[in-house]
């Protein structure tokens, strides 16, 4: 067992058709079903509310309601996970995507394989970050961890042991599997904690919880 679904159903927003067909062409097929696409960030929340697809693949500049906006309304609502998709690799538009509570975060120059593994990666509960980029991500968050900012982070004292381990290897970039195999768990039990880890804190994603362990010292 993978722990993914067994048909992966994908939203695409875009707003240039043209990337919109390309995607759609690399993702559609072998365990991953494109089921509506959206030119702006409020058709993506319809659609999201339409069809309930596992996963919103979301550029974040888009006229009108952009990506950020849509991610907000789509993670708030519980309609589906998000993996952004931008051309820039530091762009302050994507860092607020994050904030907004996307799981992932992808250049748009990925190659096919790797834009497939990602949108799976999310569909399973685990994040997806363009390698390129996770480190300056994290630091452009949390700055330079210091063990005095541990008292920073809201709800880091009402952690288990076990817990605090978790969102370390969050914050290291460990997928749900990492953890087990780090801590000597199930898969399944892993991810039970890191859903723990994120309604204690208080964090949208684990994206997030990540920038708090580094915040907190932890990583």
């Amino acid at each position: 067992m993978t722990g993914r679904p067994a048909l992966v159903r994908v939203l695409i927003a875009d707003d240039h058709a043209a990337i919109r067909a390309g995607l759609r062409l690399l993702l559609d097929g072998d365990g991953i079903e494109v089921v509506g696409e959206a030119a702006d960030g409020a058709a993506a929340i319809r659609n999201a509310r339409a069809l309930r697809p596992d996963v919103v693949l979301m550029d974040v500049r888009m006229p009108g309601t952009d990506g950020i906006e849509a991610t907000r309304a789509i993670v708030a609502e519980r309609l589906a996970d998000v993996l952004v998709l931008t051309s820039f690799d530091l762009d302050d538009i994507v860092f607020g995507a994050v904030r907004a509570g996307a799981a992932g975060f992808l250049l748009k120059s990925a190659s096919g394989p790797a834009m497939r593994e990602a949108v799976l990666a999310v569909a399973r509960g685990d994040g997806a970050l363009a390698p390129e980029v996770t480190r300056r991500l994290l630091d452009r968050f949390a700055g330079a961890p210091e063990p005095a900012e541990s008292a920073t982070v809201p709800g880091l004292d009402a952690l288990t042991d076990r817990e605090r381990d978790v969102l370390a290897a969050l914050g290291r970039g460990r997928s749900n599997a990492e953890v087990g195999r780090e801590l000597g768990i199930s898969e399944a039990t892993a991810k039970t904690h890191v859903s723990r880890v994120l309604a204690k804190l208080g964090a949208a994603s684990r994206m997030e919880a990540a920038v708090l362990a580094r915040r907190a010292g932890l990583a």
